[in-house]
């Protein structure tokens, strides 16, 4: 059953629009099967695929299967759900993957619990029980990278890196980002976290692809990219860590430089190592540069953070619709 959604006029409530979002590249063996589950599962939501320039029959599949099919010209994912996010209008946003891996099934379950806590952001934590479902360099790039996000953000996601998510409106149109691949999860989440969301987890089934399907994801390449993105992120949301981390490391440099020009001059009362003397000050000029960047740059993403925050709260959340 669906939630529904009052209408602000005191009569009965109406169902809310639900968009399952898809974006898919080079997925013609799995996504017919991706669309028929989720309009089995969810009969009153719109099933939206963005194929991302697939070189296979992926359009035309999901099409027949009874998706609505659009394209997006630009690379990568993040480009694809930016898109979706953009284009579509719906209450009730199921974000998940094309490859046929995550259970459909568990779809209105997550809707109901989302709504039941008026969270914005509902995660599918993966449960996997196939050997081939979650390759073991997978699985331990999504606990050191989680970690390290949950660290620096304090996340309390087990699963930051999961594909299958439902998402309130007022997160879908308060989300700016800049990401075009894998990293679009990892920002996900951040955006959620640092405008003080409310966040839910939920265990759900995690399946091996189907015959023909072939993984997109390379596991040292995207690593490095979602590490990439964790970084940006830390410069963009949290200036302050970022550039006295940058302050430290200079300082510490300078330091280790400055010392034997210290004990020369303490024991003779000369400099002889003048190009010492010199690379020192210059670092720690440089160190004192980068953490001033850090105090104005933090002053300025509060009030970049405060604009954020009033725009995400212009638009009703999850709590103004009936969970069943």
């Amino acid at each position: 059953m669906v939630p529904a959604r009052p209408n602000g006029r005191g009569e009965e409530p109406v169902t809310p629009r639900i968009a399952v979002l898809v974006p898919c590249y080079n997925e013609e063996a799995a996504i017919a099967a991706v669309v028929r589950d989720f309009r089995a599962a969810l009969p009153g939501a719109v099933v939206y695929v963005y194929d991302n320039n697939s070189k296979d029959r992926t359009a035309e599949v999901a099409r027949a299967a009874g998706a609505v099919v659009r394209n997006e010209s630009r690379q990568g994912k993040g480009n694809v759900v930016r898109r979706m996010f953009a284009d579509i209008e719906a209450d009730i946003y199921v974000l998940v993957d094309g490859d046929d891996t995550y259970d459909a099934a568990a779809a209105a379950h997550m809707i109901s619990k989302a709504v039941a806590e008026g969270a914005d952001l509902l995660t599918a934590r993966r449960v996997h029980t196939e050997a081939g479902a979650y390759r073991p360099g997978h699985v331990l790039g999504n606990k050191l990278l989680t970690g390290l996000t949950a660290w620096l953000f304090n996340v309390k996601i087990g699963d930051m890196l999961s594909g299958y998510r439902v998402f309130s409106r007022r997160f879908v149109k308060s989300f700016p980002f800049t990401a075009e691949g894998f990293g679009i999860e990892t920002e996900l989440t951040v955006h959620a976290v640092r405008l003080m969301m409310p966040l839910a987890e939920m265990d759900t089934r995690y399946k091996e692809r189907p015959a023909g399907s072939v993984s997109k994801l390379n596991t040292w390449r995207d690593g490095f990219r979602i590490l990439r993105t964790i970084v940006h992120l830390v410069r963009e949301e949290r200036p302050l860590v970022f550039f006295t981390t940058g302050f430290v490391i200079l300082a510490a440099a300078s330091g280790l430089v400055a010392l034997p020009v210290v004990q020369d001059y303490l024991a003779t009362g000369l400099v002889p190592r003048l190009p010492s003397a010199i690379l020192a000050t210059g670092l720690m000029l440089v160190a004192f540069l980068s953490l001033t960047c850090g105090l104005i740059l933090d002053t300025v993403t509060r009030g970049r953070w405060e604009q954020k925050r009033m725009a995400y709260l212009s638009i009703p959340g999850p709590c103004d619709l009936t969970p069943p």
